[in-house]
């Protein structure tokens, strides 16, 4: 296929940061699922040094991509759409997500154990104890932020437990993921993207050598201990895997939970009778935790390259390019879900948040919905007429979904 004959829709750049500055281009997306399921971008406009890149929108679609990983690798040209982004390529190769098998399967079967939904409930009392002494913080307050005085210390404080952090470290670990995940946006890096590779990630370099050092020294049984000690095919890991294995745990545990609370929560306060339906029928939980993933989901996209030609949905993809799979677009694919825009606190749907199967699905899924659960049912326990005032704020990013403010009046 030559490059005119590639399927364009009148040349859109879907992975543009102008696509996203209000969140996921939902409209865009649903042209593609319609005309264009398998779309070409010939580059980015802020990268002209990057290549071209399949977009890739329905859910049969990425559900094919995600479980073939012998076709589309997650390690060949990096796991996001930039290859040579604000995390360099060997970095991303460093993190088992940015790995194929068998080193991928090997070094996530480590923690796989500490992550099955049995080891996971074990960490409900705390994960409660956890929320509550941040909703504790705001008695006597008529207004705060869900983002950044209850969803932050909770998420920092659940995964720094897991990770082995002292809670006075909490503040600094969420303040470096979440320069690192938003790099870019304005509020989050004002310097410009380079910060990161400047300031950000030597920083996350420095403090991870520290801990590596003490974890040597004195063994203990968290997560950090496991990657200092982890051991593939007789080998430990280099220092840099660790750092970079040590950065994926703690992105996804201070990102993805924050980030669909969040959006979930506000999906509930502009719907007041929905809201006033979870409060008096708490059971819905489950279900408001599921639909929640499915409309926000915390991450926009993860890609894959060809590591052969092969045809998807038709089209010819050739070896050696780019997959992007947008999960905002494939959570909203009419062909499966009845009014996929409409939130709906009964529907309980099945969804790829996490991923759609395969190698790479995500590690903390149990616990990413254990926290959820938690949060929302003591929130709305505490708060049953939580509303919005002022303008929630939208993280300007391809790749992580969030809002990185989201005022509220807790009370009447």
């Amino acid at each position: 296929m030559s490059s005119e004959d590639r399927p364009t829709l009148g040349g859109a750049h879907v992975a543009e940061p102008r696509q996203f500055l209000d969140g996921p281009p939902h409209e865009l997306f649903r042209r593609l699922r319609s005309e264009c399921p398998v779309h070409w971008s010939d580059g980015f406009d802020l990268y002209p040094g990057e290549e071209g890149y399949w977009s890739v929108t329905t859910a049969d679609d990425v559900h094919t991509v995600s479980r073939d990983w012998q076709t589309f690798s997650s390690e060949r040209r990096g796991f996001v759409a930039l290859t040579h982004g604000v995390i360099p390529l060997e970095l991303q190769q460093a993190m088992f997500i940015g790995m194929d098998p068998p080193k991928h399967d090997r070094l996530k079967a480590l923690f796989q154990r500490g992550f099955t939904p049995a080891r996971i409930a074990e960490h409900e009392d705390a994960i409660r104890e956890i929320v509550r002494g941040v909703l504790d913080r705001l008695d006597g307050r008529e207004t705060a932020d869900l983002v950044n005085d209850v969803a932050q210390p909770v998420v920092a404080r659940v995964i720094g437990s897991f990770m082995g952090l002292a809670p006075e470290d909490d503040e600094t670990w969420a303040r470096l993921m979440n320069t690192i995940l938003g790099a870019g946006d304005p509020d989050m890096t004002p310097e410009g993207a380079q910060i990161v590779m400047e300031r950000d990630l030597p920083e996350v370099f420095r403090r991870c050598g520290e801990l590596i050092a003490a974890r040597r020294a004195q063994p203990s049984d968290d997560l950090t201990s496991v990657l200092v000690h982890a051991e593939i095919d007789g080998q430990r890991l280099e220092e840099h895997e660790i750092v970079m294995g040590f950065f994926l745990l703690m992105a996804a545990g201070n990102d993805s939970t924050k980030a669909t609370y969040s959006s979930g929560m506000r999906a509930l306060m502009e719907d007041r009778a929905q809201l006033a339906q979870v409060v008096a029928d708490p059971s819905l939980i489950p279900s408001v935790v599921e639909e929640s993933l499915r409309m926000f989901p915390a991450f926009s996209h993860f890609a894959r390259t060809a590591t052969q030609d092969t045809e998807l949905h038709g089209v010819t993809i050739r070896e050696g390019e780019k997959v992007v799979m947008w999960y905002p677009s494939s959570n909203r694919d009419e062909a499966r879900y009845e009014d996929p825009d409409l939130f709906d606190v009964a529907r309980n749907p099945v969804h790829q948040a996490f991923g759609a199967g395969g190698r790479h699905f995500c590690l903390g899924a149990a616990l990413a919905r254990l926290e959820l659960h938690v949060m929302l049912e003591e929130t709305l326990a505490r708060f049953p007429e939580i509303a919005i005032v002022g303008t929630p704020m939208q993280l300007e990013s391809t790749f992580a979904n969030q809002l990185k403010t989201l005022p509220v009046r807790l009370r009447p």
